[in-house]
């Protein structure tokens, strides 16, 4: 990939908020810089909205409600599917761009942009086949007739770590719904997000459907917008903290709310597990997209019959793993988002050394320009370490171990987070006591990648509410209407 290349497709990106169907410019004429975090380079500088810009794009959202859901669903639906075809063909386009603005390295954008765009695909199925229910009621009085209506302009936050399928998975239920949208991208990964909406304009989405704000000031630009009695809906997906925030001043306005949240995931690692599978399943649970998602596996619980197998294993893995920036070829590790996220996997890998863990590979950050963290293997993990309780975010295995199924299940349950489970055995009926007993929204068993447009994705304690994807995807963008009409 050559830096011509490169700076070709900066210039396409736009630079400017998209409020009804406009490229504008900010209030003021404000911009902020976006940084590659392999260099720390200025890659791109774009419009950094103010509230009044925010204001102004809920506007458009709300002026453009009524027609958007009255349009045809099977208008909707080929819109979405044109706006997947038009991923598809930018497939490369957008896959370098996330790896410019986010540093993961490029095959996994790549396949980033098969994940996100079948959302488009998926919810573009499912705007056709929004269904009610017609029947005579017990008492034979009245005919029931229940049906589905757009909530209504729906206001959309995502986070920097998969920037084009936290959009994808967002607007395209919302808009097979016939809800329009305010999106306000992150302030790190914004680019992809403003190439993608420029895409959904040549798909056929009318002037004041989607609209995108900017901004290095989220709780100016987002608190306006969340008070206004216009909004109907709010979804976010970052941290328990900052969501916990956001349901409150959602709780204003009684707003329908759905919140991905944070995650601590246990892969838990059975005696009789195929250990093969198991080793697999652990470097693509826990290093892809350099550690740096929701879902990725956070403790390792391994029996302790094939812990030390198990360990040795995975540290080969990881010792062989090439780090550089991801636009170079084989790179698995790329930069991490910001200095920020290199001394959060620095200060969890020292206290848990301080406590008796042991370091086996990795360990390190390092220096030169970029973010870059060691891909780093922590064996014997004691209880009570900040690793074991706080999301890791980075390229760091920590390995604990127990004896019984008990204490595995107590091991992973002993969370405020439910978001997602790893379970590696070969005993069917213990798989499914796990099913059972685990306390998550979704659980991989025997593999270690569980995320599917088709699929609802979403967690249960503090790791949220409400689902993406699947069936239940387009429902959280629809409310439920009942009526009667009495027999004569």
């Amino acid at each position: 990939m050559t830096a011509a290349n490169e700076a070709n497709l900066l210039e396409r990106v736009p630079a400017r908020l998209f409020i009804d169907g406009e490229w504008t410019d900010a209030a003021g004429g404000r911009t902020f810089a976006v940084r590659d975090p392999a260099t720390g380079q200025v890659i791109r500088e774009i419009a950094d909205a103010s509230p009044e810009d925010g204001i102004r794009a809920l506007d458009a959202a709300v002026a453009a409600q009524d027609a958007w859901a009255a349009t045809a669903p099977r208008t909707r639906s080929e819109i979405l599917r044109r706006a997947f075809d038009l991923v598809q063909e930018h497939k490369e386009d957008l896959a370098l761009l996330m790896t410019l603005e986010m540093g993961k390295p490029l095959a996994e954008a790549r396949g980033e942009v098969g994940y996100g765009g079948e959302f488009l695909r998926w919810f573009s199925e499912e705007a056709v086949r929004i269904a009610g229910r017609y029947g005579l009621n017990p008492e034979g009085t009245g005919r029931m007739i229940v049906s589905q209506r757009p909530v209504g302009p729906s206001f959309f936050i995502t986070p920097w770590n998969f920037p084009l399928a936290m959009a994808t998975r967002k607007i395209a239920p919302a808009l097979a719904a016939g809800c329009t949208v305010v999106i306000k991208p992150p302030e790190l990964t914004p680019l992809t997000t403003l190439f993608f909406t420029q895409l959904l304009v040549e798909a056929g989405v009318p002037a004041g459907v989607v609209n995108v704000v900017t901004t290095t000031t989220s709780a100016d630009v987002s608190g306006p917008i969340i008070a206004d009695p216009r909004l109907r809906k709010l979804s976010f997906t970052g941290s328990t903290p900052v969501g916990r925030k956001l349901i409150a001043q959602a709780a204003e306005g009684v707003l329908r709310v759905s919140m991905e949240l944070g995650g601590n995931a246990p892969f838990v690692v059975f005696d009789d597990a195929d250990l093969d599978k198991a080793v697999d399943g652990a470097i693509l649970a826990k290093f892809r997209n350099i550690g740096q998602a929701c879902t990725a596996a956070n403790r390792f619980i391994v029996h302790a019959a094939v812990a030390e197998e198990f360990t040795r294993r995975v540290t080969e893995r990881v010792t062989a793993m090439p780090v550089g920036r991801g636009t170079e070829d084989g790179v698995q590790i790329g930069p991490l988002i910001d200095d920020k996220a290199v001394a959060k996997a620095t200060e969890l890998v020292a206290d848990a050394v301080s406590r008796g863990a042991r370091v086996l590979t990795g360990g390190n950050s390092i220096d030169g320009p970029g973010t870059f963290y060691q891909p780093t293997v922590v064996a014997g993990v004691p209880a009570g370490s900040a690793i074991l309780s706080e999301e890791i975010f980075g390229p760091v295995l920590a390995i604990a171990t127990f004896t019984d199924e008990d204490e595995a299940v107590r091991l992973a349950n002993d969370t405020e987070y439910g978001l997602v489970s790893y379970v590696f055995t070969q005993d069917l009926a213990r798989g499914h006591r796990m099913i059972d007993r685990l306390e998550t929204g979704m659980m991989g068993l025997n593999v270690g990648v569980v995320s599917n447009a088709a699929a609802p994705f979403g967690g249960v304690k503090q790791s949220g509410v409400g689902r993406e994807g699947g069936l239940e995807g387009i429902h959280e963008y629809l409310s439920t209407k009942y009526t009667l009409i009495p027999v004569d």
